[in-house]
């Protein structure tokens, strides 16, 4: 049985691998997606919502204004994986994507079932 490969693996359109997020400079525009990870809303950040997410090269870590919050509020609480449009930020060495727009892509998981799982014992 072969196994997939990650290139494989069905990638929401014009979306920015996270291992590539240094390459962009600071406010370019870019669109992020992956599997939740985290979701933080710390009280003293004022309403800011911190989510990671995670995709088959790395994590991405995105910030949510309480206005996008407000906008985009089912999915950021109900997602399991998150389309983010933003602009990045960087200060003291880590990278952000400010979230400008947040779409549910949750049902794109459900291609990822249609490829061929990989078992442990399969493995050279």
């Amino acid at each position: 049985m072969d196994m997939p490969r990650p290139r494989d693996w069905p990638r929401p359109p014009s979306c920015l691998p996270h291992a590539m997020l240094d390459l962009p400079p600071a406010g370019a525009r870019v669109a992020v997606a992956g599997l939740v990870l985290v979701r933080q809303r710390p009280g003293t950040a004022k309403g800011v919502i911190f989510v990671t997410l995670e995709d088959e090269t790395g994590v991405a870590n995105v910030v949510v204004w309480a206005k996008m919050f407000e906008r985009h509020r089912r999915a950021v609480i109900a997602g399991r994986l998150l389309r983010v449009t933003g602009r990045l930020q960087r200060e003291a060495g880590v990278t952000h994507v400010v979230a400008e727009r947040i779409e549910d892509i949750s049902d794109m998981l459900d291609d990822l079932l249609r490829h061929t799982p990989c078992r442990a014992a399969d493995q050279p």
